[in-house]
């Protein structure tokens, strides 16, 4: 569609739009885009400084569930041999307590009589 320009700027057709108010709309529309392409960036950028943030964390949870799961097993190792003690001789356990006891008070004796 080719538009014919008449003696004072109308189109030809009288679609209401002069020439110099269709360079109005069109100035304000160039700004506009730009002010969205400027938003767009920004909007781009900060995603994808999200989506490193995300893998950092996903990486370091993966880390600390690791952790957590090597610390479970050395408490669920040491769980079973205080079960496997806690099963023993009771008595045999006394004794032992009873001994280490004398030979802790013996030691205290001793460091107080040569003061």
């Amino acid at each position: 569609l080719a538009l014919v320009l008449i003696g004072d700027g109308a189109a030809a057709g009288n679609y209401g739009y002069t020439n110099s108010g269709y360079s109005v709309y069109e100035e304000e529309n160039e700004r506009l885009t730009e002010s969205l392409r400027t938003k767009v960036s920004a909007i781009k950028s900060l995603s994808i400084e999200i989506g490193t943030e995300v893998k950092n964390q996903n990486k370091m949870l993966s880390e600390m569930d690791n952790d957590f799961d090597s610390a479970g097993g050395l408490l669920g190792a040491t769980m079973g041999r205080l079960r496997t003690l806690s099963r023993g001789s009771q008595t045999k356990l006394l004794c032992y307590m009873m001994l280490f006891a004398l030979f802790v008070f013996f030691v205290i004796y001793w460091i107080i009589k040569l003061r």
